[in-house]
C-alpha cells in the first residue's frame, strides 16, 4: 500500500478516487507521493522516498520546483479545476469595480436607527454611489488560461468587448476562445486600450510587478483593475498611488496586503478565489487521477516539470525514467537493455527545459544487474520499475 502525504486537508474525495492501494495521512514517515493545497514547501524538508508532489490548485509557486526536478520528483498541479468558481469571484469583482456597490452598502448601515426617514435619507445620499455600467466598455483579459477563457467569455453576455492578451497561449485554449474577442500581442497596446483590466497571468520574472508604475501610466484615466491570479503581479505602492491620484478608479483583489487594506477604492478579499466545497472537490479529484495514473502507470498528466508523457500499457514491465536532458541518455539505456537480451515493445521521450522523461515498455523483466547499470547511466535521475 502506498502512502499519501497531507501537508493540507484534502476533500475525502481524494481518499475514494485513490481506492484501497492508498493511504492518505498526515503522520507519513517515508511517503511515496505528498498532497498538499497552500502549504509552503520552500523551507520544507522532503523526504526522499517522495517520488510526486501533488497541488490540489493550479499555483505551484509554493513548491520548490527546482529542487524538486533535482531529485526527480514530478510536480503536478489541477489547471482548470478550480475555474469555475474564480470565475464567478472575478465576474463579482468586476461588478464591484465598476459601481460603488460596497461604498453604498456601508453608507446604509449608517442609517440604522432613522426610522421612517430611511427611504428619504436613501432617495437623498445615493447620488454620492453613482458608478459605470460594463455595457459597451472595454475588459482586457491578460492571460487565456482556464479562468481567463471563462472571464472572457461570459463578459461578451454582458455586451462588454474583450481584448485577451497572452503570448503563451494553448492550441486547446485557443479553440476554447471566443471569435468575438479580440487578441492582442502588444502589451503596451493591451494596456492603453481598455476600460478594464483582469490579470490571470501566471507568476514568473517576467510578469513580477507587470502592472507598475510605468504599465500604468499607459494605461486610460479611469481604469479598473483586477487580480484574481497572484499579488505580487502587481507592484502596490505604484498601485497604491495610482488610485490615490485617481489614474486608476478602483482596485480590486483577492491578494490582500497591509499596505492596501482601508485605502480608499482598493478593494482586497481574503483569497477567496476557489474557496468552495465544489472547486476543492474537483481539485482533490483530479490531483488524485493523476497521481495514481502516475504510480501504476508512470503516466504524466499536468505536471509543471515534465510534458505530458503518457501511452497504454504494452509488455510484461515498465520501466520510467527522469532524466537529465542531455545527449546519449536515451541511447545509453536502450543499449544496456538491449545488452540484457531483452526487447522493447513500446516507448516514449517527452523533454522539457533542463529535464526530460522516458517511459519504456519491455516484453521482459529487467535483470537487477541491468537496473543497477541504468540508474548509474550519466543523466540519470531517477528510475522505476513498474
Amino acid at each position: 500500500m502506498k502512502e499519501i502525504l497531507t501537508l493540507n486537508a484534502i476533500s475525502p474525495l481524494a481518499d475514494q478516487t485513490f481506492g484501497d492501494q492508498y493511504k492518505l495521512t498526515d503522520a507519513a514517515k517515508k511517503p511515496d507521493g505528498i498532497v498538499l493545497r497552500s502549504f509552503n514547501m520552500h523551507d520544507y524538508d522532503i523526504p526522499d522516498s517522495a517520488l510526486c508532489v501533488g497541488r490540489a490548485g493550479a499555483g505551484v509557486n509554493n513548491i520548490p520546483i527546482d529542487k524538486c526536478s533535482e531529485r526527480g520528483i514530478v510536480v503536478f498541479n489541477t489547471p482548470g479545476a478550480n475555474a469555475n468558481a474564480v470565475k464567478e469571484l472575478v465576474i463579482c469583482g468586476l461588478l464591484l469595480s465598476g459601481r460603488k456597490i460596497i461604498d453604498g452598502i456601508e453608507w446604509t448601515k449608517t442609517l440604522k436607527g432613522k426610522g421612517g426617514e430611511v427611504g428619504k435619507l436613501v432617495e437623498k445620499g445615493k447620488n454620492q454611489f453613482v458608478g459605470n455600467e460594463l455595457y459597451g466598455k472595454t475588459l482586457g483579459v491578460a492571460g487565456l488560461g482556464a479562468i481567463g477563457i471563462l472571464v472572457a467569455n461570459i463578459a461578451l453576455k454582458f455586451g462588454m468587448n474583450i481584448i485577451g492578451y497572452d503570448p503563451y497561449i494553448s492550441v486547446e485554449s485557443a479553440w476554447r476562445v471566443d471569435r468575438h474577442i479580440k487578441k492582442e500581442s502588444d502589451l503596451n497596446a493591451f494596456f492603453s486600450a481598455c476600460d478594464f483590466i483582469t490579470m490571470h497571468m501566471p507568476l514568473t520574472d517576467a510578469t513580477r510587478a507587470v502592472i507598475n508604475k510605468d504599465s500604468v501610466a499607459r494605461m486610460r484615466d479611469g481604469v479598473a483593475i483586477l487580480n484574481f491570479s497572484r499579488g505580487e503581479l502587481v507592484d502596490s505602492a505604484a498601485l497604491i498611488d495610482a488610485v490615490k491620484s485617481g489614474k486608476v478608479s478602483r482596485y480590486v483583489t483577492d491578494f490582500p496586503t497591509d499596505d492596501m487594506i482601508d485605502v480608499p477604492n482598493i478593494i482586497c478579499m481574503p483569497h477567496l478565489g476557489a474557496s468552495t466545497p465544489e472547486a476543492e472537490d474537483n481539485c482533490a479529484v483530479m490531483v488524485a487521477k493523476q497521481m495514481a495514473d502516475f504510480f501504476d502507470n508512470g503516466n504524466i498528466t499536468n505536471s509543471v516539470n515534465i510534458p505530458p508523457c503518457s501511452m497504454a500499457r504494452q509488455g510484461k514491465s515498465r520501466i520510467t525514467v527522469f532524466h537529465k536532458n542531455i545527449k546519449n541518455v536515451i541511447n545509453s539505456i536502450t543499449a544496456e537493455i538491449s545488452a540484457a537480451g531483452v526487447n522493447i515493445s513500446n516507448l516514449m521521450s517527452q523533454a522539457k527545459g533542463d529535464y526530460a522523461y522516458l517511459i519504456v515498455d519491455l516484453d521482459e523483466t529487467l535483470p537487477p544487474q541491468t537496473l543497477d547499470k541504468l540508474r548509474s547511466t550519466e543523466g540519470t535521475i531517477r528510475i522505476r520499475v513498474i
